[in-house]
């Protein structure tokens, strides 16, 4: 047995023969491990011939001979969590769910789980976290019921690998891949080498044996990925669990997708029996807004291919101390300086001396320049004190010289809106001036406008 000892920086992976205070690579100061790595012959010719599992006996097709019959997706059986997926799982895919503690990942997995085991066949749920005890009781909970669910409690890579085995389940998830080891190396859970040699073996297990596995990946405290940066580009599809821990709300967004659209939306309501599905977000974040009160204006973002009205409240108070605050939660903070400025240099508001508070009402976030405009109208409904009606939705990218320009997706919010029923949509000239007919609705009048001086005219008279 011969070993290799190298230290391994738990940020960004990179190696050094010895140990450093700070990583040559990413700075991380402390972040370097003592990794030892040791394997037999006979051990170094497995891995030999695990590693080449995938190309074995193959040679190359030509594109029309390519049958992706296998290739067609199965339902999890949760509407939403579909959506997110592009459709459905497609099998012999690799999927990484990531989230803050306590967010609801097992549950919203352990649902999907007993969904698929009784439509598409059976299941394994290897859990390194809780005890099969500890799962049955919350699968009791959110009503599992019979369905052909085998429970693991195991840590072990190799063994996880051994059950799918001799299981050969219609689905795997392993929950989570910062808890299990392979013996082939000393280092602990979690670390560099154990999360890259985790997921490089169960992506060769979801290749090799046609199986959708879907890992659950811890997250950092800056809201990323814990492990290597490898984890993510191995993976097929990356989905981040999102929501406030005292909104009832939770949101899975991809980031990405092999298979279907990126930045996808699916959107769940946390109750006493799991995650339920909502079918209309929209009708969920408008449900308690009120009406006729200043700073308070109505956006139509779009999430992947669906769009979503959200509330966008400011409040512009006079500043008790000497230097003003200024807050933005669910928004970008720079992009609300940003426009700020814009509205004191180009539409002669005075908030130098004031405290903004900017919010998106529910716990959403919105990171599509097509708020711009939105926000824009309620800081200055509030600084003005006037309400902006409540039939009128506003979106469109304002710039520096206080121009709004056009966004992308503009019939598809403008049909939400409409359905939502607002009567008035205040949007891009831009928009209105390409003459696209899916943009005439008919009971809904639009407002084209170039500037944020026209805007404002147009909201605030």
């Amino acid at each position: 047995m011969k070993e290799k000892v190298v230290f391994v920086c738990q940020e960004c992976g990179a190696q050094s023969p010895k140990w450093m205070g700070r990583c040559a690579e990413c700075g991380s100061w402390n972040s370097l491990v003592e990794e030892r790595v040791g394997e037999s012959s006979a051990a170094a010719t497995a891995g030999t011939n695990r590693y080449r599992q995938l190309g074995a006996g193959g040679s190359a097709k030509l594109y029309a001979d390519v049958d992706i019959a296998d290739a067609l997706r199965l339902s999890t059986g949760i509407d939403e969590f579909d959506r997110v997926l592009g459709g459905g799982i497609v099998p012999g895919s690799l999927v990484l769910l990531g989230g803050e503690p306590g967010i609801g990942k097992s549950t919203l997995l352990l649902q999907a789980a007993a969904h698929f085991a009784r439509e598409a066949g059976p299941v394994l749920y290897a859990s390194g976290e809780e005890s099969e005890h500890q799962i049955k009781s919350r699968g009791d909970r959110l009503g599992v019921g019979e369905a052909p669910l085998y429970l693991l409690s195991e840590t072990c890579i190799e063994r996880i690998l051994e059950e799918i085995a001799r299981l050969t389940p219609a689905l795997v998830v392993v929950d989570s891949v910062q808890t299990v080891f392979s013996m082939r190396f000393q280092s602990a859970p979690g670390s560099i080498g154990q999360v890259r040699e985790a997921a490089t073996q169960f992506l060769f297990a979801a290749k090799g044996q046609n199986i959708p596995v879907v890992l659950v990946g811890h997250v950092t405290k800056d809201g990323s990925l814990a492990g290597p940066k490898v984890l993510e580009h191995v993976v097929d599809t990356v989905l981040y669990f999102e929501g406030e821990r005292h909104h009832s709300h939770r949101v899975v967004r991809a980031v990405k997708n092999r298979f279907g659209a990126v930045s996808e939306l699916g959107v769940f309501e946390m109750t006493g029996a799991g995650l339920r599905p909502v079918p209309n977000p929209s009708k969920l974040f408008l449900s308690e807004r009120a009406s006729g009160t200043p700073g308070s204006a109505v956006l139509c973002c779009v999430e992947g291919s669906r769009p979503i009205l959200v509330e966008v409240q400011a409040l512009v108070s006079a500043s008790t101390y000497g230097n003003p605050r200024r807050m933005a939660i669910g928004l970008d903070q720079n992009r609300v300086s940003l426009l700020l400025a814009v509205l004191e240099k180009r539409a002669g508001l005075t908030l130098a001396g004031d405290d903004v508070y900017v919010n998106i009402a529910g716990g959403m976030n919105v990171e599509e320049p097509a708020a711009d405009l939105s926000v824009v109208a309620a800081i200055a409904s509030s600084v003005r004190n006037r309400s902006l009606a409540d039939s009128t939705a506003v979106f469109g990218e304002v710039g520096l010289s206080g121009e709004v320009r056009g966004i992308p997706q503009a019939p598809l919010r403008v049909r939400e809106a409409v359905q939502m029923g607002f009567t008035r949509v205040v949007m891009p000239a831009v928009n209105i001036d390409s003459r696209d007919p899916s943009l005439q609705v008919d009971g809904c009048e639009l407002v084209g406008v170039r500037t944020v001086g026209e805007a404002l005219d147009q909201l605030l008279t």
